[in-house]
């Protein structure tokens, strides 16, 4: 059924998977391997990418004429739909949290060099706007396609259930866990399905970025439920069914701590890998954790997949540079 949902190409697949040899040494503990989709390729890479490919060629179908999506100011998701918007010859309109900063840093340079167009949603709620957005578009004659908040709907992470099977291709000793930033649900929804459809037996582990586990076992079971009908393999997903670990949210959504900054000096000096202050730093830095505490084991083999979002360091500077107290 994968096969047959329609596709825009976007991302370069698919990605490596490395071992980390000396990250492995320095921790004492498992094997870590590592899934690069920061090598997707488009505007900086990402996992947005692989959602994207199959949301962008749904709205192509629709004769849709513009993307209209929602995030943070230092969205990689916003920024990797203005991207894709650009290579479908598409107008992008992005619904941003607050007000716009005096300086465009990171993802918001990369926002206004692609022609999104940004609305800042101020005191309001992001989708409240965006809706206006979008009915103020339909208005005006014009044709646009609604992205939810990280794609993460359930053709967005049927996707993720795709980029499980292409991990059982590379990989001879299947990793007994998979440990990701998880957030808006889609990336962690489709990994679900993708393993019940193949037969993947190790742990599929989100940690958690802002949202309280209970939230997110809620949002991750019912769009991996919707995900499952869709590829005409049904199964309704309880929120039991979905692991994860809330107790690495620190200080709040993008607030970078002791923990996030460790972890990306850690890959960036012992591996050359570039990790991202709120996403893949934190998700990182609890994976760290877990191994450093005993509930990783030294026997295991695990992979953390890298979902991207490096332009971002950019509009972290002073908190990476500067030396902790």
């Amino acid at each position: 059924m994968l096969s047959m949902l329609p596709r825009f190409s976007l991302a370069h697949l698919p990605t490596p998977v490395d071992f980390l040899p000396r990250l492995s040494e320095a921790l004492a503990g498992p094997r870590i391997f590592i899934k690069r989709d920061d090598l997707t390729g488009l505007a900086g890479g990402g996992n947005k990418a692989r959602k994207l490919e199959f949301l962008v060629a749904e709205a192509l179908e629709q004769k849709c004429d513009s993307l209209v999506t929602l995030g943070a100011p230092q969205s990689n998701h916003c920024r990797q739909t203005a991207a894709a918007a650009a290579k479908a010859g598409m107008s992008c309109i992005l619904v941003l949290r607050g007000t716009s900063p005096v300086e465009n840093t990171g993802n918001l340079l990369i926002d206004h060099l692609l022609g999104a167009r940004l609305v800042w949603a101020r005191e309001r709620s992001r989708e409240e706007v965006m809706e206006e957005v979008v009915q103020a578009e339909r208005a005006s004659g014009r044709n646009p396609y609604p992205i939810p908040l990280g794609g993460s709907n359930a053709l967005g992470a049927a996707a993720y259930a795709m980029a499980i099977e292409e991990l059982n291709g590379q990989m001879e000793q299947k990793p007994d866990r998979i440990l990701f930033a998880t957030s808006s649900g889609g990336t962690h929804a489709g990994m679900v399905v993708g393993a019940q459809c193949s037969g993947y037996k190790g742990e599929i582990l989100g940690i958690s970025i802002d949202e309280p586990l209970v939230d997110l076992r809620q949002m991750v079971s019912g769009i991996a439920s919707e995900c499952s009908r869709l590829l005409g393999r049904p199964h309704t997903f309880v929120p039991g069914d979905i692991h994860g670990c809330d107790e690495y949210l620190g200080a709040g959504y993008g607030i970078m701590g002791p923990p996030e900054r460790e972890a990306i000096g850690l890959f960036a000096r012992l591996e050359g890998i570039l990790l991202d202050p709120v996403y893949t730093g934190r998700a990182a830095a609890g994976m760290i954790d877990l191994i450093r505490s005993g509930v990783i084991c030294r026997n295991e083999t695990i992979l953390f997949w890298h979902t991207g979002g490096t332009p971002a360091l950019w509009a972290y500077s002073q908190e990476l540079t500067t030396e902790a107290p």
